[in-house]
């Protein structure tokens, strides 16, 4: 499902216009980005959630001409799913 897709199976689902579906997304994009980059986390229960975790700087080897590289340390982005995300994706049914 790309972009356009979400937008509008979020629509279809809330009633909302695909304008102020589109501006929802947008925002939790925005949101979610900024707080990560202050190295905080964005937690929505029963779905997952959103933190940065740190990769320590590595030697790696170029594809193309085999020559040794330094890979430098860096922060990315990590998903951990929740038991809801989990379960549904799954098939478990709800009690």
């Amino acid at each position: 499902m790309n972009r356009q897709e979400l937008i509008d199976a979020m629509a279809k689902e809330t009633g909302l216009s695909k304008k102020e579906t589109e501006a929802c997304l947008k925002a939790f994009i925005d949101v979610t980005g900024k707080t990560l980059k202050k190295g905080g986390e964005v937690s929505l229960v029963g779905f997952g959630t959103f933190k940065v975790g740190k990769r320590a700087a590595r030697n790696g080897q170029n594809p193309q001409t085999g020559a040794k590289i330094k890979i430098p340390a860096a922060k990315v982005p990590k998903f951990k799913a929740g038991k809801g995300l989990k379960d549904l994706v799954n098939g478990a049914k709800k009690k």
